[in-house]
């Protein structure tokens, strides 16, 4: 299967796994990338030393090209673009933030550069400053989608750009990639289909709830992380958004991220403050989110726990391994895409 992102990237299939933190690992991302898609490492919970040692460690398992991602409204992650850059990772995905020194950078070694968007303003934006490709981020989405559902997303980017696009929102099987394509969109990337694989590190636990719950078992709201977020759906889920913004709690989960990601609390503290009060309540509300993310995947915490998914959780009712979920993906969207030209002829 050939689109602009396969021929761009030199990968064998258009899909590529979303960076998501505590699961977008280094054997994680080495399947999807030695199956023939993209994987992308989630360096959002990592600090540069750790981010450089995953590059290399992926490098262990595999030859075929790789990406890494950068958010950066998180705490660390420009140092951690930088690693990126230093170790000439093939694809960089940013998001949450202006990237075109990203761009710059990436191309003097002629590496690509994938930004996350969720309207044309951005993606057009994206474009203007040398971006590569748009990962176009629905309102079916796990965690950050947009307002604007992928049915109507990809094709209004796909009339507002001329780069590669890769639609991301509910998309899980053959089917999903065969509209994407037919939307506009040159590749699906996946997070929620990707999580509930044998290679997956997420918990066996929200492995198998994945399983039970259906399209229709989301949670989408702002009182969560600060902005819009999906989450499954559970009481632990529940209670977090109806508490909303908590600053105890976020007090006391920023030292928690200011440890893991080796950074001096007070010089966290003190810069999250001087940035505003706007930016400040933000970050103290993804302290407070990343918490919750990190005991549902790493832990199985039924209590306190809370898992991103998209409504493409209503899609998974298996556990293959990476290799048979792409492999099947295409094998659907070819058929699909043959029987539609046999219908339009």
């Amino acid at each position: 299967m050939k689109t602009r992102i396969t021929e761009m990237f030199g990968i064998k299939y258009p899909i590529m796994l979303s960076g998501m933190s505590w699961i977008s690992l280094p054997k994680m991302v080495a399947a999807v990338s030695e199956a023939g898609g993209l994987g992308v490492l989630a360096t959002g919970p990592m600090d540069p030393d750790q981010t450089r040692a995953a590059i290399k460690e992926i490098r262990s398992y595999t030859k075929k090209p790789f990406g890494a991602n950068a958010t950066l409204l998180f705490p660390g992650a420009a140092q951690n673009a930088m690693v990126l850059l230093e170790e000439k990772v093939p694809v960089i995905n940013f998001s949450l933030g202006k990237g075109d020194w990203i761009v710059k950078a990436a191309h003097e070694y002629g590496g690509k550069v994938i930004a996350t968007v969720v309207n044309s303003r951005h993606a057009r934006r994206a474009q203007d400053y040398g971006t590569d490709a748009v990962v176009v981020t629905g309102h079916e989405a796990a965690a950050h989608g947009g307002d604007v559902t992928s049915l109507v997303l990809v094709p209004t980017i796909a009339d507002a750009v001329k780069i590669p696009i890769i639609a991301a929102g509910g998309f899980g099987d053959g089917r999903g990639l065969a509209a994407a394509l037919a939307l506009g969109a040159d590749g699906v990337a996946m997070g929620t289909r990707f999580m509930t694989t044998e290679e997956s590190l997420l918990h066996d636990y929200y492995k198998e709830l994945s399983i039970e719950k259906t399209a229709d078992e989301t949670l989408y709201s702002t009182r969560f992380d600060g902005m819009g977020c999906r989450v499954l759906d559970t009481p632990a889920a529940r209670k977090a958004i109806k508490k909303g913004f908590d600053p105890i709690g976020a007090l006391i989960n920023s030292r928690i991220i200011a440890e893991q990601l080796h950074l001096p609390y007070m010089k966290l503290f003190f810069g999250v403050m001087l940035s505003g009060y706007k930016n400040a309540k933000q970050l103290g509300y993804m302290a407070t989110a990343f918490n919750a993310i990190m005991r549902a995947t790493e832990k199985g915490d039924k209590n306190k726990g809370v898992l991103t998914v998209g409504q493409s959780t209503g899609l998974i009712h298996d556990i293959p391994t990476v290799a048979e979920l792409m492999d099947r993906m295409v094998k659907d969207a070819t058929a699909i895409t043959k029987k539609m030209s046999g219908m339009a002829s």
